[in-house]
């Protein structure tokens, strides 16, 4: 069963904010899909749907950002899930806004999220996408900056980056090796 986490934080004042930016392409996919989280368990919001051949399960932690790990860590416990089925969808503050990075592993790179997905399973190596919002420019401390939520002129460059960032998900989740996915989708949204 392949696993998808998008990160962010829970509740309406987060919502649209640069943080939540995993919840956003999680929610796409879910509407595409005519989907909705329609479980609870260890404080994970999720649902487990066969799209294609793949039994696929998406999360939504229900944590704060920084204790993600607290509902990926046991979900996949509870449902088996191979590490190497796992992709985690997140907010990147060192790439530029509309930049997409596939990875097979790598470190958090200061992403509070990722460090408690990383604590919680006891390794780095699995899939992730990262999500470029950029640094902020105008002196603003970098908690406000990714609580902040984004410009009506922002949003017009997000929207088409989730919908490319839901398009790798789904070649992910059809099987084709996540080789072949980081080829074709990492760099800049056009």
């Amino acid at each position: 069963m392949k696993c998808i986490v998008g990160l962010g934080n829970v509740g309406k004042r987060y919502e649209c904010t640069r943080h939540n930016i995993g919840f956003e392409v999680i929610d796409y996919l879910l509407a595409q899909h005519r989907m909705k989280l329609d479980k609870q368990k260890f404080r994970g919001a999720y649902t487990i749907e066969r799209i294609g051949d793949e039994k696929v399960m998406f999360i939504e932690p229900l944590t704060l950002m920084n204790l993600s790990g607290e509902a990926v860590g046991p979900l996949m416990d509870y449902y088996n899930v191979e590490i190497e089925d796992l992709l985690v969808l997140y907010d990147d503050l060192d790439l530029a806004q509309g930049q997409v990075r596939l990875r097979q592993k790598g470190s958090a790179g200061g992403h509070n999220g990722m460090k408690s997905i990383i604590k919680a399973l006891g390794t780095s190596d699995f899939k992730r996408i990262r999500i470029g919002i950029d640094r902020p420019t105008n002196g603003m401390s970098v908690p406000d900056y990714v609580l902040q939520r984004f410009s009506e002129g922002e949003m017009e460059t997000m929207q088409p980056v989730i919908e490319y960032v839901a398009d790798a998900v789904e070649a992910f989740m059809s099987s084709e090796t996540f080789e072949n996915v980081m080829t074709h989708y990492n760099g800049a949204v056009k």
